[in-house]
């Protein structure tokens, strides 16, 4: 099970973003921002805010896990990535990798498969342990060898990690990857002291954390979190003493309603479309602030090229062509969303919205001229069932409307009937050919265009007669097969020229347009909700609200 099929069934339908999810989500770029208020009050239940310089915020994301080698939800990420550190990070409003407890980016060798690392001195672990070059080792095997959900991030790309000196590391690849360095801002592959953590399968720790970050976890129950700042912390200290999280288990009307009434002093994931909408009116009329941050999170109409009418490429560009993104912004999503027209969300300069310039949007003469040209008419329609895991809010409601517009736009040629079954079915047999087409969203692992294209069409083994028999299209749903795919996925992955690899980047995005194993729809928005007050909010590219900077 990929970290999509995790975030879906955990991550509220809401565009609380993301990460975009987007969880964004998401991709995204870091954005500071100011924003306002301090606390006031209490609900039964939450965690008051006080005036000693602490920070309430609230969420109805649940943490499963605080183990980073087990962590794979952003529920959980999120919270890892406010006490930890890892080798690399990045700025505010930027996506450009910057070292963190690395002192500088990897040196690479001329084959591409060792990168030797430099690692920052005078850090200390939260239970005092001293941070070296072999605590890092430590922490990045042990995200291996226990074979939590996210180890494939690593362990599918590298072969040995060495501490190579007191304050060294080497890490050598099994082949060429030119994101590798991406990766290891992942927040799951952060530190963690070798005092406190074994390295075994399944040996997690999921209710405590021991890192480097600027928080110490001091409390951690089903309905809140307590973090507290960490004196001997190496880095820039916390402008707040600490952080109460309280956690709404996936109830977005008492999140909502908390915020309301000056329970929390901070919103972040994840509310309804039709709440964020409440409270960006209420943001209008001086109550509270909103901020909008564009996300990372991806949402696309996964097709089914193995099942008719879908295995006809003409019925796959008609779709395409009939897809209308500003009118399912504005029904659907109530403008909490921008329109995607590539695989890569239009944060990554090497995004081109080809399916604008080549499909459009709610394109009806060229959908029907497609469908025509495939042998449909209003006495034989090609009929498309559309698949989405229940519970998600936006993916029903898109579903429902393409097949409203298909019914009033097209003369009966396209028959699309809505279908949904429960999260867990949903993402279990997505691989197993019986989905039509689907509706999926994305939460990046890490960000690079390599996060966004790999995981839909890669297939090592298969044809195109037979589609995908064992890939990430398999697993995604799509069974879409071309050797000249796999070649541009290689190339891609080992190219560490930026220009040649946007080259590469350009040539797949005019396949996918060609072929269309899948339609983009739209990449999310992030929105925070705060107190007047207060300021230095601040959400990453991977969706998660940065704690550190905020400050009453």
């Amino acid at each position: 099970m990929n970290r999509w099929q995790h975030v879906s069934l955990v991550v509220s339908s809401a565009l609380a973003h993301r990460r975009a999810v987007a969880l964004m989500r998401c991709w995204g770029l870091v954005s500071l921002l100011s924003i306002a208020s301090c606390a006031s009050g209490s609900n039964p239940g939450t965690i008051a805010s006080n005036n000693e310089g602490r920070i309430t915020v609230g969420t109805t994301q649940k943490p499963r896990t605080l183990d980073p080698a087990d962590a794979y939800e952003l529920r959980s990420i999120a919270l890892i990535r406010n006490l930890s550190d890892r080798l690399y990070t990045y700025d505010p409003g930027s996506t450009v990798l910057k070292p963190q407890l690395a002192t500088a980016l990897p040196t690479v060798s001329t084959d591409g498969l060792t990168y030797t690392i430099p690692i920052r001195q005078g850090v200390v672990f939260h239970d005092g342990t001293a941070f070296n070059a072999a605590a890092m080792a430590f922490s990045l095997q042990r995200f291996i060898q226990n074979k939590g959900k996210p180890s494939s991030l690593l362990s599918d790309r590298i072969a040995t990690i060495t501490a190579t000196g007191t304050y060294e590391l080497t890490i050598t690849l099994k082949k060429p990857f030119a994101a590798l360095a991406s990766v290891l801002a992942f927040p799951g592959t952060c530190a963690v002291s070798p005092t406190a953590y074994k390295i075994g399968k399944n040996l997690f720790e999921a209710n405590t954390f021991v890192g480097t970050g600027p928080y110490e976890l001091k409390e951690y129950g089903t309905d809140r979190v307590k973090l507290t700042a960490f004196d001997r912390y190496w880095g820039a200290k916390p402008l707040n003493r600490g952080v109460n999280v309280q956690i709404f288990n996936n109830n977005s009307a008492n999140l909502y309603n908390s915020f309301r009434t000056g329970a929390v002093d901070v919103a972040f994931q994840a509310l309804e479309p039709d709440q964020v909408k409440s409270l960006e009116e209420g943001a209008k009329a001086g109550k509270w602030q909103s901020i909008a941050i564009d996300g990372s999170v991806t949402s696309y109409l996964i097709l089914n090229v193995l099942q008719q009418p879908l295995d006809n490429p003409s019925v796959r560009q008609a779709l395409a062509a009939l897809v209308d993104r500003p009118t399912i912004n504005e029904r659907v999503l109530y403008g909490q969303g921008n329109p995607l027209y590539s695989i890569l969300p239009s944060t990554f300069s090497v995004s081109q919205p080809g399916f604008k310039t080549t499909y459009g949007d709610g394109n009806i003469s060229k959908a029907k001229q497609l469908l025509t040209q495939a042998g449909f008419s209003p006495q034989n329609p090609a009929k498309i069932q559309i698949w989405y895991p229940s519970g998600s809010t936006n993916r029903r409601l898109t579903a429902g409307f393409l097949r409203a517009y298909a019914k009033q736009k097209l003369g009966g040629i396209l028959d699309i009937e809505p279908n949904t079954i429960e999260s867990a079915s949903f993402f279990k047999y997505a691989s197993k050919n019986i989905y039509p087409a689907t509706l999926q969203d994305w939460y990046p692992d890490f960000l690079d265009p390599d996060n966004f294209v790999q995981p839909f069409l890669e297939c090592p083994k298969g044809s195109v007669k037979t589609g995908c028999q064992e890939g990430s299209s398999q697993s995604q749903g799509s069974f879409y097969y071309s050797d000249r795919m796999n070649q541009l996925i290689t190339a891609q992955g080992k190219e560490a020229d930026p220009t040649k690899r946007k080259q590469i980047y350009a040539d797949i995005q005019t396949l996918i347009l060609q072929d269309v194993p899948l339609i983009p729809l739209w990449q999310t928005k992030d929105f925070v909700f705060a107190k007047k007050g207060m300021s230095g909010i601040a959400i990453d590219p991977l969706q998660n609200l940065l704690y550190s900077t905020i400050k009453k």
